[in-house]
């Protein structure tokens, strides 16, 4: 029983290993490696709409559909986050729900 392993064909298996055996605990391509990431990209492109519609309200630029593309994208972007979020809390809860 030692030796169970879960896992997918596209995946790393995930569960105890047999005794002795070294298991990989740093996975650059975790799930908090990859919220992470996420969570950066969605910051990065709120700080690029910030600093264009900034830009455009000084007079430093006169591109208005480029700041309104780069606000949309910021503005999805933290949507689809906000959604992923939710998911991750209802997966949560349902878990602490489950009976053992």
């Amino acid at each position: 029983m030692a030796n169970l392993r879960i896992g997918s064909p596209t995946g790393p298996a995930v569960g105890p290993t047999a005794p002795g055996s070294t298991a990989k605990t740093s996975d650059p391509t975790g799930f908090g490696d990859i919220l992470e990431k996420s969570i950066s990209a969605v910051n990065s492109q709120a700080q690029e709409a910030d600093e264009l519609a900034a830009g455009l309200m000084s007079g430093r630029h006169a591109n208005i559909h480029e700041t309104m593309i780069a606000m949309e994208k910021a503005d999805i972007s933290f949507r689809l986050l906000t959604k992923v979020q939710n998911k991750v809390i209802a997966a949560y809860e349902e878990i602490q729900r489950l009976q053992l």
